[in-house]
């Protein structure tokens, strides 16, 4: 076997400022460090485990002085759990860095001129804010360093909660989670609570063998509960007496559903749901606008703030309800369906059918007459020939992955040349990149980031484009 490479540890060494991806940097000589779990002037050893030309990355051994910026964490799973790692900045600094990441990108990598960038939106909500979680059964549970090197021997290796990062057959039992209302983790503590209780399976990633498989509970701002509980086969007895207990335990939730997943991979969009109690769907509300929620549909997770995203769009879309508006990537239309009041039709093109379905049924619930949708991959839908089938747009929203536009459909916009493009994004560094591409036609005015998730790195960012005269 070849022998594995021994990296140094450097010693003392001071946390310079945060990188990209929520990573902490520091400067060894001329060697750019990164690291984890560590804040801007925290004193620490760092034990390499990558090597490159012009950096290294290493995890931290040990800390010698914490920087003053630096607070507790409210989560007894941080650290180990590989989510919320900014939960030891105050949210003050998360923000700060988020600004920063934003500035960062859009001059770095779009070398293009830019107003001054708006103050970033806060989450009034800092915990409890997700509307939806997915929680994996698995019975190879991680066990923390801490507790093999103490010896710690566990009752079971039965767990459910969150993978390990880097290690997929790995999950960390979790006990609270702080992102979702705590029915969230009444409903998964008493699930794996009645599985240890009567012997049931816990799924084996591995060998792909096991009967509890994943667990997803959605909420909403209206109260709604969703639990939808996933088994890798059939056991009839064993499922319907497990569902009428969650059903009997908690009131609360509004639709049970399950279902039977034999797959190698635990995607459920190409699987049959089935409902054991309640609603097949839950619903959240917006401005007056209820929004229906399946177990397929996508949602912005943090419902609250995704308002706030939504009127900003709104605002740089500046309607007066003369517009033809275009709203690609419109997911389950929710964007669609917020602005159609103030325009004459919007358009929704979406890659996803069902959630195209969803996006048709929420106009038809609110009574929306302006919409139309269209399903398919956005360079093969949004061509020259659909524009003079459909008319050109006034404004375009576009709201894409994180991966951003591909480039025939910046090339079809630029051609359709709308007076305003508002553009929303997951990715600073994927939106720098297309919005150089449409510098040449189009100037920023507007850029206001919004914080959606509060102690991760991860930021919106809504840019206003005006057509250049």
């Amino acid at each position: 076997m070849r022998k594995k490479k021994q990296f140094p540890i450097l010693e003392n060494v001071t946390i310079a400022d945060v990188a990209a991806e929520g990573k902490a940097l520091a400067r060894v000589d001329d060697m750019v460090v990164f690291t984890q779990y560590a804040v801007p002037g925290d004193v620490v050893d760092i034990q390499v485990t990558k090597k490159k030309k012009n950096y290294c990355e290493g995890r931290v051994t040990q800390f010698h002085k914490y920087g003053e910026e630096r607070c507790e964490a409210v989560c007894s799973h941080y650290g180990v759990c590989g989510g919320c790692k900014w939960q030891i900045l105050p949210y003050e600094a998360q923000l700060r860095y988020k600004q920063k990441q934003v500035e960062d990108a859009l001059r770095r990598l779009g070398h293009i001129e830019l107003p001054e960038i708006s103050p970033i939106k806060g989450s009034a909500k800092r915990y409890f804010y997700r509307n939806k979680l997915e929680f994996t059964f698995s019975n190879k549970k991680w066990i923390p360093f801490s507790d093999m090197e103490s010896g710690v021997v566990p009752e079971t290796m039965n767990g459910v909660g969150f993978h390990i990062p880097g290690m997929f057959d790995k999950v960390l039992d979790i006990d609270k989670c702080w992102l979702q209302e705590d029915i969230s983790n009444q409903i998964r503590n008493e699930i794996r609570d009645y599985a240890l209780r009567h012997g049931l399976t816990f799924f084996d990633l591995r060998n792909q063998e096991g009967f509890l498989r994943t667990l997803m509970i959605r909420t909403t701002s209206t109260g709604e509960v969703m639990a939808v509980m996933v088994f890798y086969h059939e056991d009839k007895e064993a499922r319907e007496a497990l569902l009428a207990h969650v059903a009997e335990r908690f009131p609360q939730i509004t639709s049970l559903l399950y279902v039977i997943n034999g797959k190698c991979n635990d995607t459920i969009t190409d699987q049959e749901i089935h409902l054991y109690k309640g609603s097949e769907a839950i619903y959240e509300e917006m401005e007056g606008l209820r929004f229906k929620i399946g177990p397929k549909s996508f949602y912005q997770t943090n419902s609250e703030q995704a308002y706030e995203l939504y009127k900003v769009a709104r605002k740089f879309a500046a309607l007066s309800g003369e517009e033809l508006v275009y709203d690609l990537y419109t997911g389950t239309g929710t964007i669609a369906n917020f602005v159609s009041r103030q325009a004459r039709q919007v358009i929704g093109i979406e890659y996803v059918p069902e959630a195209i379905e969803d996006a048709k049924e929420n106009s038809r619930i609110n009574g929306i007459g302006n919409t139309l949708f269209y399903a398919g991959d956005m360079k093969n839908i949004l061509t020259d020939s659909f524009i003079q089938e459909h008319g050109r747009p006034d404004v375009i929203i576009t709201d894409p992955p994180r991966a951003g536009m591909h480039e025939d459909v910046v090339k079809v916009i630029l051609n359709t040349a709308p007076n305003r493009i508002v553009y929303v994004s997951c990715n600073p560094a994927t939106q720098a990149r297309d919005l150089q591409l449409m510098d040449e036609k189009y100037r920023v005015e507007a850029v206001q980031p919004v914080d959606m998730f509060p102690h991760t790195h991860h930021v919106e960012n809504v840019v206003l484009l005006t057509l250049r005269r």
